[in-house]
């Protein structure tokens, strides 16, 4: 429903009401700002001068409360939410597509508390992940997910998309981190999921709001798992001849559960560009190692892996290289690294099997890089959160000179990503592993579900029956 007029100035009062008048923000510019995340069709679009469909208002609570009213209010009105953390998302996750509002949560930020015996903290889903780990730091704990986008994103935004951070492979993902969530539903309902995620008691409904990108319901608590601090930490660089060598040696690592808090594999393109700087020359194919915990215990630990990677043809570089990457492991995500528009790029990352994995990246690499050969488009690599089946492939393709129309544009970046994501699935990979959907990917979850999609649908209109949250990501549209 579009509101103008006296009826726009009603559900404004409304909303002023529910979070106070400086809570509900019109001002265009700010309303400009926080209409896109890190999605690059958002940022050309923009950039271009192109018309970016803006909320009415940013509307700003500060509690579960607030933000139960603000949704009862924009159900009655029947008009779109979009929840917002700190808009890190690259899929247009957080970008308004049909006005409505958006639902800043950056003032949810509170650590409500932590359970020093079990490690368990609870707190608002609005905290910066980086205030958040510093705070946790200081009394020896870690919240062990670390994202290269902890300067920006949101502990909510963690799970909103099922995120993954650099030592995975050891502590898991953010969802598997997650213990229990506090959600307020499109009618203000207030939700809480069973306060322990393993049970016998029926389906698990935590997991069914962890990665629902703000589809379902507003995430307003967090219950989530801590980890000391280690020991120790020890690192190691090793060199490859092939991809193919490295992935071998990575299978067996995981097989053997072995598990490294980090195991990151670059293929030739992705050292050139993310190794460049490690204190010796690097190029070709590199593992980075991290191995962690007890110093007694990690040092065995490491030899374990190293021994596995020498005898899959590994050259030992040392542990120089490794530790320069751990302290300068953000910089490739920031500017003058961190790939921006006028650059025409995207992370086509997935997850598939060990059986799948090298065919998946060849077919990947040859598809870019001769179907766009008149673009000089260029395509790279890194394997970076592994599992005892399989690992998740970190990829991204990179053209530098994109058309200047920006329709032209908008239309060979969605050209890639549809062949990349059909090569993904046709290599048992899936849409994505950590990034999300959004409404980048949305278009296509129905090819991944296949008629599995129409149960998804059937839940998002019983909890959301007239379809106002986020409407456009994850291919749920508007009703």
């Amino acid at each position: 429903m579009k509101l103008v007029g006296y009826a726009l100035e009603m559900f404004r009062s409304e909303l002023e009401d529910a979070v106070g008048f400086e809570n509900v923000l019109s001002v265009e510019d700010k309303r400009k700002e926080l209409s896109v995340d890190q999605y690059w069709l958002t940022h050309m679009w923009k950039e271009k001068g192109q018309e970016i469909p803006l909320p009415y208002f940013i509307v700003r609570p500060y509690t579960t409360e607030e933000t139960s009213k603000v949704m009862k209010i924009c159900n009655s009105y029947k008009v779109p939410v979009v929840p917002r953390g700190g808009g890190s998302g690259t899929q247009g996750g957080a970008a308004t597509m049909y006005g409505g509002i958006l639902l800043d949560l950056t003032r949810m930020d509170q650590i409500i508390g932590i359970d020093e015996e079990s490690l368990i903290l609870t707190a608002q889903p609005g905290i910066n992940g980086r205030v958040l780990e510093d705070y946790l730091n200081t009394k020896g704990y870690m919240l062990a997910h670390y994202p290269s986008s902890v300067d920006i994103a949101t502990l909510g935004g963690y799970l909103a998309a099922r995120g993954s951070g650099v030592m995975s492979t050891k502590y898991g993902k953010a969802e598997d981190m997650v213990l229990s969530i506090e959600v307020v539903l499109p009618d203000g309902k207030v939700i809480n999921t069973l306060p322990l995620p393993n049970h016998a008691c029926g389906p698990g409904m935590l997991q069914l709001f962890v990665g629902s990108e703000g589809t379902l319901g507003v995430i307003t608590k967090v219950s989530i798992r801590l980890d000391p601090i280690p020991e120790a930490r020890l690192f190691r660089m090793i060199k490859f001849s092939t991809v193919r060598e490295g992935l071998e040696a990575g299978r067996q690592i995981m097989v053997n559960r072995l598990n490294p808090a980090v195991m990151r594999l670059y293929d030739p393109g992705s050292t050139k560009r993310s190794l460049r700087d490690t204190g010796q020359e690097v190029e070709g194919v590199n593992m980075v190692l991290m191995v962690d915990g007890f110093r007694e215990m990690a040092e065995i630990h490491m030899k374990k892996v190293v021994d596995i990677c020498l005898a899959n043809g590994g050259k030992d570089l040392g542990e120089g290289p490794g530790v320069y990457w751990w302290e300068h492991r953000y910089d490739f995500y920031k500017p003058p690294l961190q790939p921006a528009y006028p650059l025409l790029y995207g992370t086509v990352e997935t997850i598939t099997t060990y059986a799948n994995i090298q065919k998946l990246y060849e077919a990947k690499k040859q598809t870019i890089e001769q179907k766009y050969k008149e673009w000089d488009a260029k395509y790279m690599a890194h394997f970076s959160h592994w599992y005892p089946w399989g690992t998740m492939i970190y990829d991204r393709f990179y053209i530098d000179n994109p058309p200047e129309d920006p329709q032209e544009a908008f239309r060979l970046h969605n050209e890639i990503w549809a062949e990349c994501s059909r090569i993904n699935m046709e290599n048992g990979a899936l849409l994505n592993e950590h990034h999300g959907i959004g409404f980048k990917l949305g278009w296509l979850m129905r090819e991944q579900y296949g008629d599995a999609y129409d149960v998804l649908l059937d839940i998002k209109k019983m909890i959301d029956p007239k379809g106002i949250m986020n409407p456009g990501k994850l291919g749920f549209g508007i009703w």
